[in-house]
């Protein structure tokens, strides 16, 4: 008997101690313009449930992706390492053969799998058609989504549950909402890695009508259907965080919720104001997005910081609170000193971007840009967040320091897999 009950003990201090680990939820928005939620201060977007993880966290104002567009970026996330390491640069052309990211790359999942947590992968994939690189062999248990890079979001076909293709109805952003919270309803007794990948607000513009009826006040067609579609997806995260919520689980529940590159101006009237640039380019409003965190028992709630982050860093910050190992040669940096307000250092030395002949490094409130056709220009963000004066002929030593820096880190990067549609104009504002 006295056997029977330590062992007992042991097993039930063995399930608390699993059970106590944070679950993660990852929330990545498309296309979505940094001055497109209220909490950025739009004043015609109303996300009041986006909103809420600034709210109830941090919201970085110089947050960044690791490209501006979208397949790179989201293999940058997904790996933690700057996704020119493998060769991953651009979106693929329809020729591109075997596109995909690269399985030897380990991925976020493959971790959180390795350590014992669900995961779960929602919506756009991005990342490879073939059967390689499906979700659900690059560290996904569930994957309900479809695999390109654009989707319609009315009677929309294609969609897969697992590798099974399935029959749905209804709107795409609400399905992606209904599907995240039957994830965690299956998960909630165990700890849990989502990974939510909307499509909105990437083009094609189309809405219902219930989400149209919330912005009759907007007149130009293009930015009343972006907003709605804005509208719908701030619907679906308020479904997840309400469910968390009902669960008892949001104060044992990391979110962090980020776009995967600026909004596409032409394309969907998002807006990147006060940032120069859109999707495509590597000036502000190509890289610097809207980034958010949320962790109500560890993260004091209201903050807002200056320090720059990286996508790149979410994947070691969600294995440190995970307790989950990391590869040795992902480039992202852990944040939880920062987010729970142990550091407020800087975790960054510099950080880096190349896109075909586009290049930049920012390195503390500098920022050096190299364009084909314009050329090397040098910014100083705090003084000039619009990128409209360059310093390059009155500071040429610290263009020629900073040049040297990102010299030396691209020559740890190899060539693009595949070419590209790159905007050879960027940079020109």
């Amino acid at each position: 008997m006295i056997r029977w009950i330590a062992a007992l003990c042991v097993c039930f201090a063995t399930v608390v101690v699993a059970d106590d680990r944070p679950n993660v939820v990852v929330i990545l928005a498309d296309d979505l313009g940094y001055a497109d939620l209220s909490c950025q201060g739009s004043k015609q977007a109303k996300t009041p449930n986006i909103d809420t993880i600034a709210t109830n966290g941090i919201r970085f104002t110089d947050g960044y992706v690791s490209c501006p567009v979208c397949s790179p970026s989201r293999a940058g996330l997904l790996t933690g390492r700057y996704q020119q390491r493998f060769g991953l640069e651009f979106n693929p052309r329809p020729e591109a053969e075997h596109f995909g990211l690269p399985v030897d790359q380990v991925t976020i999942a493959d971790v959180m799998k390795k350590a014992g947590y669900a995961t779960g992968m929602i919506g756009k994939w991005h990342e490879g058609n073939e059967p390689q690189f499906h979700p659900n062999r690059r560290g996904f248990d569930e994957y309900y989504g479809f695999l390109g890079g654009h989707h319609p979001y009315i009677d929309f076909k294609n969609i897969v549950r697992n590798e099974t293709p399935v029959d749905d109805s209804g709107y795409l952003t609400d399905a992606f909402g209904r599907e995240a919270v039957a994830f965690v309803d299956r998960h909630k007794s165990q700890p849990f890695f989502l990974y939510l990948a909307f499509n909105a607000v990437h083009t094609p513009l189309q809405a219902t009508q219930k989400y149209l009826d919330r912005v009759p006040d907007i007149r130009a067609p293009k930015r009343q259907k972006m907003l709605a579609m804005l509208s719908a997806m701030d619907d679906a995260v308020g479904e997840l965080l309400k469910k968390l919520d009902d669960e008892k689980l949001t104060e044992k529940t990391l979110v962090i919720f980020l776009s995967d590159n600026g909004g596409e101006t032409p394309s969907n009237a998002s807006r990147n104001e006060p940032l120069s640039g859109i999707k495509g380019e590597l000036l502000e409003g190509g890289i610097r997005e809207p980034f958010m965190v949320q962790w109500k028992s560890h993260i004091k709630p209201g903050q807002v910081s200056s320090v720059p982050i990286i996508s790149l860093d979410i994947f070691p910050t969600v294995a440190a609170v995970a307790g989950a190992a990391v590869p040795e040669n992902i480039d992202g940096k852990n944040l939880k000193p920062l987010l729970t307000g142990e550091s407020n250092a800087q975790v960054h030395d510099a950080l880096y971007w190349r896109y075909g002949t586009q290049s930049a490094i920012r390195v503390g409130d500098w920022k050096l840009e190299n364009f084909k056709l314009t050329g090397r220009r040098l910014y100083n963000l705090k003084d000039d967040l619009a990128e409209n004066h360059d310093l390059s002929a009155a500071d040429p030593d610290r263009v020629q320091q900073m040049q040297a820096m990102y010299d030396q880190w691209n020559s740890q990067n190899r060539p693009p897999k595949w070419a590209g549609k790159e905007k050879e104009d960027a940079g020109e504002h």
